[in-house]
C-alpha cells in the first residue's frame, strides 16, 4: 500500500490495527449477506433447505417467519459491526464486548445444533465459526492499541490521513 492509502482504522504504526478493521469489515459484510434471505422468494428458502439435506421446508407461517427474522437479525448484527469498524478507537469496549459475545454465542449455537440433531457438517461449522470470529477480533484487538487507530472521520475523501 502506498503512503496515504491506509484504510480507516489503520495507521502507520502497523498491521494489527489494519487487521482489526479488515476483520470487522469482513465479518460485518458476511453477516450483511443474510439480508438476501429476508427478501428472497420462499421457493429459494425451500430449495436451500432441501439442498442442505434438511428435507422439505415446513409449510407453516412460523417457519417462514423464523427463517426471515433470524436472517434480519444477522444482517442487523453485520450492520452494527460495519458501523463500529468505522471508528474502532471510539467503539473499542463495545467491539471487545461483541467479540466476547461471539465466543459465547458459538458455544451456545454448537449446543443448540447438537441438541437439535442438525447435520454433523452444520454442527461442526456454525458454532465453531462464531467462536472463531470472536477470537479473531479479540486477538486483533490484543495486538492493536486503541490509540493507534483512526476513524473514517479522520480521513479525507482521497484517503489521506488528516492531522489529529
Amino acid at each position: 500500500m502506498a503512503e496515504g492509502d491506509e484504510l480507516p482504522g489503520s495507521s502507520s504504526t502497523g498491521m494489527p490495527a489494519l487487521l482489526l478493521v479488515v476483520a470487522l469489515r469482513c465479518l460485518g459484510g458476511l453477516d450483511m449477506l443474510a439480508f438476501v434471505a429476508v427478501v428472497m422468494p420462499t421457493a429459494w428458502i425451500e430449495w436451500g433447505h432441501r439442498w442442505c439435506g434438511l428435507g422439505e421446508f415446513p409449510d407453516e407461517p412460523i417457519a417462514n417467519y423464523l427463517a426471515r427474522s433470524a436472517s434480519a437479525l444477522y444482517a442487523l448484527h453485520g450492520l452494527l459491526v460495519l458501523y463500529m469498524s468505522r471508528d474502532p478507537q471510539r467503539y473499542w469496549p463495545l467491539i471487545r464486548f461483541f467479540a466476547r459475545l461471539a465466543v459465547a454465542h458459538g458455544v451456545v449455537m454448537f449446543a443448540i445444533d447438537w441438541a437439535s440433531e442438525m447435520p454433523l457438517w452444520w454442527t461442526a461449522l456454525e458454532g465453531p465459526a462464531f467462536t472463531a470470529t470472536g477470537l479473531v477480533v479479540l486477538a486483533t484487538q490484543y495486538w492493536s492499541r486503541p490509540d493507534s487507530l483512526i476513524s473514517d472521520s479522520q480521513m479525507n475523501v482521497t484517503g489521506d490521513s488528516q492531522e489529529r
